[in-house]
């Protein structure tokens, strides 16, 4: 069986019970980086109570496939976890492609709930309402993603790394100086920051840190015409008398009367 484990992306106080469970029961651990989650479990001890005897496996975005293949058919018949850097696994993570292998092995899966940045920025941007999760930018054509997401009509959560996040503002404000942004830098770490206001006006005080960047929505711009402006137009007076219709009390009979009486 494979279980994905999420671990904390800051405070170490969230971790949760199920997943110190996991790291007890375990036969094998697949790692995005064995050293970090070795750490992370050796630093977890000092205040939980670990005996992890698991074996360590990479199972990273430059070796995953190979490391599927490398899969015998008894393999998941051990207690198997995955676990990322930091975070929800398969979210801007690796992780994805071991349960679609699960999936399609008809292996048994789960995932543990836990912490995720993109999720904890949006509770705490006071933002409602439907958002799209792009993760990071492409390196390759990154102005023709940004321009995509400047588009949305729903919310639009990026990560962006410390040595770009000024860049980032940047290129959103050449497009959109008005828009207003909400940022959260090392999100339940000890100089966890929130930032919200339009990006012209952000200003960084620093850049360390791992970044959440929450673009609000395009704002469609409506034409607002008065209903004499609307019978001034050069329509049929049966296309005038719908359109009229649809902003007044009157229906499009009673407009059209009016407007052939005129």
């Amino acid at each position: 069986m494979l279980t994905l484990v999420p671990t904390p992306i800051g405070n170490l106080q969230d971790i949760t019970y199920r997943a110190i469970e996991k790291f007890n029961s375990c036969d094998v651990i697949l790692c995005e980086d064995t050293r970090v989650t070795k750490q992370l479990i050796t630093l977890l001890s000092k205040t939980h109570h670990i005996d992890c005897t698991a074996q360590f496996l990479s199972f990273h975005q430059h070796n995953q496939h190979k490391r599927l293949q490398s899969f015998d058919e008894h393999f998941f018949d051990k207690d198997i976890v995955f676990v990322s850097d930091a975070g929800m696994p398969a979210i801007s993570d690796p992780g994805a492609s071991l349960v679609r292998y699960c999936i399609e092995k008809n292996i048994e899966y789960d995932v543990l709930p836990g912490a995720n940045a993109a999720i904890t920025a949006f509770a705490a941007s006071g933002y409602e309402g439907a958002f799209t999760f792009y993760g990071f930018l492409p390196k390759e054509k990154r102005a023709k993603a940004l321009q995509k997401v400047m588009q949305a009509e729903e919310f639009a959560i990026l990560h962006e790394a410390p040595h770009r996040i000024e860049r980032l503002i940047q290129e959103i404000c050449a497009i959109d100086s008005q828009r207003e942004l909400f940022l959260a830098k090392e999100i339940s770490k000890k100089f966890q920051t929130f930032y919200k206001a339009k990006a012209k006006d952000i200003s960084l005080e620093s850049t360390k840190g791992e970044w959440v960047v929450i673009i609000s929505p395009r704002v469609s711009q409506k034409i607002v015409m008065s209903l004499d402006e609307i019978k001034s137009l050069d329509m049929t007076p049966k296309s005038k008398a719908k359109l009229l219709a649809k902003y007044s009390n009157k229906s499009a009979k009673e407009w059209y009367n009016e407007l052939i009486n005129s």
